[in-house]
């Protein structure tokens, strides 16, 4: 019978993760450990769960902030069931969806313009005319 908790050893080899990953995530609230009476990390295997949606949220682009926020409706006393995480999946399904619709508005957008060399500022997507975009903070913009 296995233990019913998991060394950060056991959890790094099952996830694929780093250790130090996972001593990254304890420090910024995205999965939890107890001590054993000799200051050893132990996990309940629900973390496993919790450390493959971390790593396929990460892959597509999410930032761990909007993980976190996302992860912190499941419950922290008990292993999370199909309503919890159906409830995770609703409240961040209008992030995701925003997010597909910027990626794909992105990608035909640069289609259209990588290469093209046409240099017009009246139907370039991509321009930024007059510094429009700087009142919508740093970084770049497209519309």
């Amino acid at each position: 019978m296995e233990p019913p908790e998991l060394t950060v050893g056991e959890v790094a080899r099952r996830s694929g993760v780093a250790i130090s990953a996972l001593h990254f995530y304890e420090k910024q609230g995205l999965i939890a450990s107890a001590r054993t009476a000799g200051n050893q990390r132990r996990y309940a295997r629900a973390v496993l769960r919790r450390v493959a949606v971390i790593k396929v949220a990460q892959r597509m682009g999410v930032p761990l902030a909007e993980i976190a926020q996302a992860l912190s409706c499941l419950p922290g006393n008990r292993v999370p069931g199909q309503a919890d995480w159906a409830q995770l999946s609703s409240r961040w399904r209008a992030q995701l969806d925003e997010r597909i619709a910027t990626l794909t508005q992105l990608r035909d957008q640069l289609d259209s313009c990588i290469g093209c060399g046409c240099l017009s500022l009246k139907v370039c997507p991509l321009r930024n005319q007059e510094d429009c975009l700087a009142g919508q903070g740093a970084g770049p913009h497209f519309r």
